[in-house]
């Protein structure tokens, strides 16, 4: 059976079969907004108030009714196009995109990948936590609707960053299990650069230092974190950092 495959990270895609619809089928950046939203709501049906908010970030034009049923025909054909069983349905004031029921969306794929990868962590099975956090990692990678301002995107983007950011945790700790310190620390790096407040991802850094042999660089990253929670937040490492510090320290004497 020929799986729909629907991709919107990086370039916008439809691909059935041997069909394929590439972004620029799509009727410009109003209409892949639009399928983007259907597809990554389409557990729910949207009102149309709410889609036009999102599609016309918060300024949808008078005559947006109107609008919004063109882009929706349009992409109505697309899908059509692509020779699936997929439609947009409109009843009581709202939209919904009906898929088949094996239908395969990256941005979900990713999700489940991110679970499936440290649940496999927690129990030990590193190949499995590697293999699922590479997958959550390459589509969370992926730039999301470049060009987009809407806050619905933005929103979407930092969803993606998490599952990024926890994959790429997975993929150091799994590294760090398998006594690969500088593949630990690189994910790390990593992380912190992503979200330079996560004390998780330094507490993986200073441990990779640590299995090198680098003690002095573990002890350097715990203070590079120190410093910047209290000069830019006013706050202390929690008592899990603390606890990982001292243990570098006691075990570098």
């Amino acid at each position: 059976m020929v799986t729909l495959r629907l991709y919107l990270a990086g370039n916008v895609a439809i691909e059935h079969g041997d069909a394929l619809v590439p972004e620029r089928r799509l009727p410009g950046r109003q209409g892949r907004l639009t399928l983007a939203v259907l597809t990554w709501e389409r557990d729910r049906a949207i009102p149309l108030e709410e889609l036009a908010d999102i599609v016309w970030d918060g300024a949808p034009p008078k005559a947006w009714q109107t609008a919004l049923r063109a882009l929706v025909s349009k992409l109505r054909v697309v899908l059509d196009e692509a020779g699936a069983a997929a439609s947009i349905e409109h009843a009581f004031g709202c939209y919904q995109l009906r898929l088949p029921a094996d239908a395969w969306v990256d941005v979900e794929a990713a999700s489940a990948a991110i679970h499936e990868a440290e649940a496999a962590l927690r129990a030990g099975d590193l190949p499995g936590a590697v293999g699922a956090a590479l997958v959550a990692n390459a589509i969370a990678r992926r730039p999301f609707l470049p060009g987009d301002v809407a806050g619905w995107v933005e929103r979407r983007r930092e969803h993606l960053r998490q599952i990024r950011v926890r994959a790429l945790e997975v993929r150091g700790r799994a590294a760090l299990a398998n006594h690969d310190a500088v593949g630990a620390a690189t994910d790390a790096e990593l992380v912190v650069e992503l979200e330079p407040y996560r004390e998780t991802g330094h507490v993986l850094l200073m441990e990779a230092h640590a299995a090198a042999g680098n003690t002095a660089q573990a002890l350097a990253a715990y203070e590079r974190l120190r410093a910047k929670l209290a000069d830019e937040l006013g706050a202390s490492p929690s008592p899990e950092t603390e606890s990982a510090f001292l243990q570098i320290l006691r075990a570098g004497r």
